[in-house]
């Protein structure tokens, strides 16, 4: 059997989406607006692995969509050439802020928000072994983490379903085999499409387990401890809340999942008292490891932005990644990501109606640097300008303080003349 239906997601991606809206544009507008108050200073530079992520899926077009309306916000946006285009996951980064929810005296006061940064490089020469995707033609863009996973993570769910229900109906050719279930079956796990397989019809039928729900915390979202394990706790561990939520790696080219001890997953729940690490606890609590908390949640492919075919059989709901047919054929994902982003679009001249460059100081700042496929963090050079004044300065300061010690001694001279 295929995976189930994921349509009814779309309206709860959107409503979470706009949740998150202000702060995205808050965020952004502080980091954009200080960095081009301090043009000459620059953020410290980041070493990140390649990650690379297809534009024309349904994530795509719902974050293109809300892309930056905040300056021209009764102009349409024409993101047509995005269909075109793909979409390449580079890397995140921590920023710290202060949090006004904050009214407790347990509240985080500095909180955590994370940032990511991707690129919309040419399908045609968007490369997965290279860092940065291209290295011409494209546009840089950067966008709260918390949307950046939903859309993907939504694109990638609407992706998988297209796929199974593709070799269902293309490639299995199973509707005359003498037992269909296992034919779907042998066919899927042939093809490495084992997340088509609701279960194994070889196996016993066993006790359904209760599954790990990513798409639950894709932002933070708190987490209980299981009942029969949360008994052989302390009584003031019923107490404390846990959350779990997606985290940069400490190198910025991946992200986790991680248990946290508070609602903006800011603290890791480290167990200092039995020496335990967050995931340690976790897999303490549980009896299992947590999902991501070594494998990044975000894939290395380039995600092409275009429309994906009709499938056979498949209805309205389903075609397009789960987008309309429209005009533009650009995915959901694309047109979200896109229209919710800050944007550096230097080198889209030509391609872009109107090249958004709002953003280019602040992503300036985040060097994709690839050094033996290890992403590493190091400071970045200042800027030339300021350099070359700095230079100035020093020398003008010396030349002046050798002018004074030769009037100094002159003077000197003079007065031991005269008393002479």
């Amino acid at each position: 059997t295929t995976t189930p239906t994921h349509a009814n997601k779309g309206a709860h991606i959107i409503e979470r989406a706009n949740s998150n809206m202000k702060f995205t544009a808050a965020i952004l507008a502080l980091a954009f607006g200080s960095a081009a108050a301090a043009k000459g200073k620059r953020a410290n530079a980041v070493d990140l692995e390649g990650r690379s992520i297809k534009a024309d899926s349904k994530i795509g077009q719902k974050l293109m969509a809300n892309a930056r309306k905040l300056e021209n916000a009764d102009d349409e946006v024409d993101f047509t050439w995005v269909a075109n285009y793909s979409l390449k996951f580079q890397g995140c980064h921590h920023v710290s802020q202060w949090n006004d929810e904050a009214d407790g005296e347990d509240d985080v006061r500095i909180q955590t928000k994370r940032l990511v940064r991707f690129r919309l490089c040419p399908t045609d020469t968007c490369s997965l072994e290279d860092a940065g995707g291209c290295d011409s033609g494209y546009g840089d863009y950067i966008i709260d983490m918390d949307l950046f996973l939903q859309a993907y993570w939504e694109n990638k769910q609407q992706f998988e379903e297209w796929n199974c229900e593709y070799y269902a109906n293309n490639v299995c050719d199973c509707e005359n085999a003498n037992n269909e279930e296992y034919c779907e079956y042998d066919c899927y796990m042939d093809n490495g499409l084992d997340y088509c397989v609701d279960n194994n019809p070889y196996a016993d039928d066993e006790e359904d387990k209760e599954e790990f729900e990513v798409d639950e915390y894709l932002e933070c979202g708190e987490w209980e401890i299981p009942e029969e394990r949360r008994k052989g706790r302390k009584l003031e561990e019923e107490e404390v809340q846990y959350f779990i939520g997606p985290y940069c790696s400490d190198q910025g080219g991946k992200i986790f999942l991680g248990v946290f001890t508070d609602e903006t997953c800011t603290n890791f729940a480290d167990d200092e008292d039995n020496g335990l690490s967050h995931t340690e606890f976790y897999a303490a609590m549980t009896g299992e490891s947590l999902p991501y908390s070594e494998t990044t949640l975000c894939g290395m492919d380039c995600i092409s932005c275009l429309e994906l075919p009709e499938n056979n059989g498949d209805d309205d709901d389903q075609n397009q990644n789960g987008d309309e047919q429209d005009e533009d054929n650009v995915i959901e994902m694309c047109e979200m990501l896109y229209e919710d982003s800050g944007k550096c679009e230097s080198g889209l001249s030509g391609v872009a109606g109107y090249p958004n460059e709002n953003a280019c100081n602040y992503i300036e700042g985040i060097k994709i640097i690839r050094k033996d496929g290890t992403v590493k963090v190091g400071g970045a050079s200042g800027s030339k300008t300021a350099a070359v004044f700095i230079g100035i300065f020093a020398a003008s300061f010396f030349l002046l303080g050798g002018y004074v010690y030769y009037l100094k001694t002159k003077l000197d001279r003079a007065k031991v003349n005269l008393s002479e």
